[in-house]
């Protein structure tokens, strides 16, 4: 079974698309076959990643793996259930060229769309990176601006829990693992980073997910980029670019981190799978 991974939030600048490609990189490279579907077709984050990799290896002469992509065309229909319809239809179609991957990993855009909630029932693993600001807690829950306490969840987090329930309405077994990644973490000790990890922590017994310490706020995440590379494609001998401070290193370390937090299932051996099919 392909398992689906959504990089999901409403909220732009988050790190949604430099963490789903650095998932994709870290899956491939250790030997599964990972499709990729970027959902925000005005910005096309991921899309570009992408595409500035293939350019990177074309000019370089330089073999990298890359995902099986898969495009969901927009619908521009005036009504508004018919479009709705239109990109059910559209994301079903994308979905079924990528059964054959291991896993799926969806990037969705910074915006409440008929999309982006339709990838969240699909999800067997929703991601969303949180910048490491009460700006961004506003996601998560609202606080009352005088006592600081949780007043109750966010739009956000309302979908995800709708999401969840109609996935078991449905009899799709293994429910959504909901895992909340702390990005841009600052190396200092300061107290709002302090109470950020209580609120969080507070949170994710009240509404459902778990915490996972993201990516720390470093400029080699940025500077990747433009040549469609990730810090798990630089260090070794054959590498197209070498590691050159502590600090790359110590990024590395985050990303793999983050891909132990997540859990992941090891997919079946196709001797598995057809002996499950025997059984049944």
């Amino acid at each position: 079974m392909t398992h689906v991974i959504v990089l999901g939030n409403e909220k732009g600048g988050s790190g949604k698309s430099t963490t789903a490609m650095h998932l994709i990189v870290a899956l491939m490279r250790s030997g599964h076959k990972v499709g990729a579907v970027d959902l925000d077709l005005r910005q096309g984050s991921l899309k570009r990643y992408i595409e500035n990799r293939k350019k990177f290896c074309k000019i370089n002469d330089k073999d990298l793996p890359f995902p099986i992509e898969a495009e969901v065309e927009p619908s521009a229909l005036d009504s508004r259930a018919e479009s709705q319809a239109r990109e059910t239809e559209n994301l079903q179609a994308a979905l079924s060229t990528l059964e054959g991957c291991d896993f799926v990993v969806i990037d969705c855009p910074g915006a409440n769309t008929h999309l982006s909630r339709l990838a969240h029932l699909h999800a067997d693993t929703i991601v969303t990176p949180l910048n490491d600001s009460f700006v961004d807690f506003d996601l998560l829950a609202r606080i009352d601006p005088e006592t600081g306490r949780v007043t109750g969840p966010s739009l956000y987090s309302e979908m995800v829990w709708t999401a969840r329930k109609q996935r078991a309405m449905a009899g799709v077994p293994g429910g959504i693992d909901w895992v909340v990644m702390r990005n841009r973490l600052s190396a200092t000790r300061a107290r709002n980073k302090k109470n950020m990890g209580d609120k969080l922590e507070d949170l994710s017994a009240r509404i459902g997910f778990r915490l996972a310490r993201g990516f720390g706020d470093r400029v080699i995440y940025r500077e990747l980029f433009p040549i469609g590379l990730t810090l798990l494609d630089l260090g070794g001998v054959d590498s197209p670019v070498r590691l050159s401070t502590m600090s790359h290193v110590t990024a590395r370390l985050e990303i793999r981190s983050l891909v132990a937090a997540l859990n992941l299932p090891e997919p079946e051996t196709p001797a598995e799978a057809a002996d499950g099919a025997a059984a049944a």
